[in-house]
């Protein structure tokens, strides 16, 4: 399994009792789109495990008290405290309109209203609570906001992302 092909949908926070049972942090927008979840892939040396889920009860605060499969005690339940969970990218509910997923508009080209084409998205730094697309223009790297007021419109279709630059944005690159 190659991770590129999953998600990262949050982590195991801590156990719960003695009978094997953990804490997952779900890293998303909406707990609620997970509450039927059957299985999940665990991060465990790197390398992507699934694990059966039993039993979920989502609490408040995006997390949710879980029983897995083959994790019957303390001890099991331990082991796997502070790993990474995911699940594959098939998973993701389809977004619409100015909606996306990072992942989604990598590669996608980048045009302004004003400017014309700006150059294509090879990554988005999301370290903050405002993601930056990273745009790759002729051995250039151009930092742009992925802010609901500069997206215009997402073209899925023709891979390409308008948008509306702040003036005077764009000179410090020229």
């Amino acid at each position: 399994m190659n991770k590129k092909d999953f998600y990262l949908l949050g982590k195991i926070t801590k156990t719960s009792g003695y009978l094997g049972n953990l804490v997952f942090f779900f890293d998303v927008d909406d707990i609620q789109n997970y509450a039927d979840l059957e299985a999940v892939f665990i991060d465990i040396n790197d390398e992507l495990i699934p694990f059966a889920i039993k039993e979920i009860r989502l609490k408040g605060s995006n997390t949710a008290g879980v029983s897995l499969e083959d994790v019957n005690d303390e001890e099991q339940a331990k082991a796997l405290v502070g790993n990474k969970l995911y699940l594959p990218l098939s998973y993701l509910p389809p977004l619409v309109g100015k909606k996306f997923y990072y992942h989604e508009v990598t590669g996608f080209d980048v045009v302004d209203k004003k400017e014309g084409f700006i150059g294509k998205i090879e990554s988005i730094i999301d370290q903050s609570g405002q993601g930056i697309f990273i745009i790759s223009n002729k051995g250039k790297e151009i930092l742009i906001p992925a802010a609901d007021e500069i997206i215009q419109k997402i073209d899925r279709k023709n891979k390409t992302l308008e948008v509306i630059v702040p003036d005077g944005l764009l000179d410090v690159y020229k």
